[in-house]
């Protein structure tokens, strides 16, 4: 048989075929992009014309449901930000710290040493770490109902003078003897953490030396109860001014045993 003659056996079959996929095309795009989305869009309460424009991808959405709406603002977990001229501020202890620490000692003792032990102890903790804390409650990213009302009345400049004054103070002395016996499940996540549920050494961050952030507070000395709170804190949301999270994604790691543990610890270790 001549080709021409195939040629002409075979046009209808093409002309067939196009009609076929073209037609299977368009009804995919009518029920994709407008029947299904519309009878969607009306079991959910939206608009035909919304529900099309979200089914083609130039709104928002999907023509299933309402879109959610939410007044959360997005704040940061601290308005500190360092400098060197900041760092040199906290290194000078010869400021007007001593008169506003007055107002402190209340709560955090005449010479740092928090005699509630709810309450920390200030005396040579890190300048850096208190102004922050300061900051933080100035800011609001951390809450408390008497620190919040207390560092909103103070200028930037008295936070960093009651910060470098505290950190100057020397430390109370915790006698040897009366040290808790170390558990060794405790000192394992002191110095080496526990790589199976993603736990850095506590060291990592806290230990003198350590190349944790700047911010780091110093816990050796501490008052037990009030490192086991925050650890609680962190571990249930209610604080959230650690940087990255850091603090929350340890915490919520740790059992309640650990916990205890680690603030008995921290309280009762001369250094480390």
């Amino acid at each position: 048989m001549e080709p021409a003659r195939f040629d002409e056996l075979d046009k209808p079959w093409r002309k067939w075929a196009s009609i076929i996929i073209g037609g299977g095309l368009a009804f995919s795009v009518l029920m994709g992009f407008l029947v299904i989305p519309v009878v969607q869009g009306y079991g959910a309460g939206i608009d035909p014309w919304t529900a099309i424009c979200r089914a083609v991808g130039i709104a928002e959405g999907a023509p299933s449901m309402r879109q959610p709406t939410s007044d959360a603002q997005a704040k940061p977990t601290t308005n500190v930000a360092w400098s060197t001229d900041l760092l040199r501020a906290l290194a000078n202890t010869s400021g007007p710290g001593a008169d506003i620490a007055q107002s402190c000692a209340a709560c955090h003792g005449e010479r740092g040493i928090a005699s509630d032990p709810q309450n920390p102890s200030l005396a040579g903790q890190s300048a850096v770490a208190i102004y922050k804390q300061l900051n933080d409650y100035k800011s609001g990213s951390r809450v408390h109902e008497i620190m919040t009302g207390i560092a909103q009345a103070l200028e930037n400049d008295q936070m960093i003078a009651a910060a470098a004054h505290f950190a100057a103070r020397t430390r109370w002395a915790v006698d040897p003897t009366t040290a808790q016996v170390r558990d060794p499940d405790v000192v394992r996540l002191v110095e080496r953490g526990d790589p199976a549920r993603g736990l850095p050494a506590c060291n990592s961050c806290h230990g003198f030396s350590a190349g944790g952030p700047i911010e780091t507070p110093t816990l050796s000395h501490q008052n037990k109860e009030y490192l086991a709170r925050q650890l609680r804190a962190f571990k249930n949301g209610s604080r959230r001014n650690d940087i990255y999270t850091r603090m929350r994604s340890v915490s919520e790691r740790l059992t309640e045993r650990e916990i205890d543990k680690l603030a008995e610890f921290y309280a009762t270790t001369l250094s480390y």
